[in-house]
């Protein structure tokens, strides 16, 4: 009989004994100690990185040589978020957990503002309350480089295969990464997954129905019906907010790209240079909104992603930002506030100004109170 871990060996995250020859690869990896030194000493790497790679590689080896299992990982990121939470938010705050049940498992499905930021400050959210931590879904168009698969895999990611061709292979791949979800709510782990592909980068939260009829392919080969198997994933809305994006200029130029030019075209290291920027940026506060797990009768895929969507927008935490963009009064506001945001938005392009208030405005038009 094949075990689990055997059978899903190409999308899921690393084992204990997997960790270390994973480690070892990427503190070998060239490509990730450039990486390193490009955005950490990008003004001096040209001259000194020669002399800059091998001291990095002894101070990897000395940070991770010990580290042999998930946990021993899970706690050297933990260390990280505690000091990328305290020097990159204002605050972090969480809200809902009072409601779900920590013995058990959920699919968190949350909105999608950063590749690497959202599930991790959701993780955070449910380390600080003794849940289990989530595994992680994650597209294998971010992970072209193998350091990057070795250190998402480490991290109790795993992979959904978009970029395989052919509709047989598609399928295939549908219903391995739909059992996947199933097997892992079943027995060890909960999930997170995003509500669509790729980030709101217009601010604006929609869950794509078929992401729920990916969840469902295992469920119609077990001729469960829909209601019930949609009982049984426990699923649970998430709204992750934050006070200010830090690539909502990139995404902005994106937009404006394809609206002035019908197209835009993505730099070979674009996701790389957003996840870094995502982890580094200023993002004031930070809010996680855990909704209540979807218990009724839903008939399709396009019911489930409404009821989606209606938690994500009456459990999203609106900020001053998101007042000040859409105009709207409120006592939340205050004049250091205001300051704020007018110099952020000085500071991004005159072009773009207008597609960034609409990124920020558009949480204030969904939410169901106002």
């Amino acid at each position: 009989m094949v075990n689990s871990s055997d059978k899903f060996s190409d999308i899921r995250p690393y084992n204990d004994d997997e960790i270390q020859p994973a480690l070892q690869r990427v503190i070998n990896s060239n490509e990730f100690l450039d990486a390193i030194i490009s955005f950490r000493f990008s003004k001096i790497s040209k001259f000194i990185g020669f002399i800059l790679k091998p001291l990095l590689r002894r101070y990897f080896l000395y940070k991770w040589g010990a580290i042999n299992s998930i946990d021993e990982m899970q706690q050297v990121v933990g260390d990280y978020m505690l000091h990328m939470i305290a020097s990159t938010t204002t605050k972090f705050s969480y809200s809902g957990l009072e409601n779900l049940d920590p013995t058990k498992n959920y699919l968190f499905i949350s909105n999608h503002r950063d590749i690497a930021m959202d599930p991790s400050f959701v993780n955070w959210a449910l380390f600080s309350e003794k849940f289990k931590t989530v595994r992680i879904a994650i597209g294998d168009n971010l992970l072209s480089k193998p350091y990057v698969s070795d250190l998402m895999r480490m991290n109790k990611s795993f992979i959904v295969k978009r970029s395989v061709s052919g509709i047989r292979e598609m399928l295939k791949a549908l219903s391995h990464l739909s059992d996947y979800i199933f097997s892992s709510l079943q027995e060890e782990s909960s999930i997170w997954i995003a509500q669509r592909e790729g980030r709101a980068k217009d601010g604006f939260d929609k869950t794509e129905p078929a992401i729920v009829k990916m969840f469902y392919v295992n469920g119609k080969k077990k001729k469960i019906a829909f209601p019930d198997y949609i009982k049984l994933l426990n699923i649970v809305p998430v709204a992750v907010s934050y006070e200010f994006d830090p690539c909502d200029q990139q995404k902005a130029q994106e937009l404006y790209d394809k609206a002035e030019n019908g197209e835009y075209k993505k730099s070979q290291f674009e996701d790389i240079e957003s996840i870094v920027r995502g982890i580094l940026g200023q993002k004031g506060h930070v809010h996680v909104a855990f909704g209540t797990p979807l218990q009724d009768e839903f008939l399709d895929a396009d019911a489930v992603a409404q009821e989606i969507d209606a938690q994500i927008y009456q459990n999203y935490h609106l900020h001053p930002s998101n007042f000040i963009a859409a105009e709207e009064d409120s006592k939340a506001i205050s004049e250091t506030d205001k300051q704020a945001f007018k110099e952020r938005l000085q500071a991004i392009k005159p072009e773009l100004q207008a597609t960034v208030l609409k990124m920020y405005a558009n949480p204030v038009s969904n939410h169901p109170k106002l």
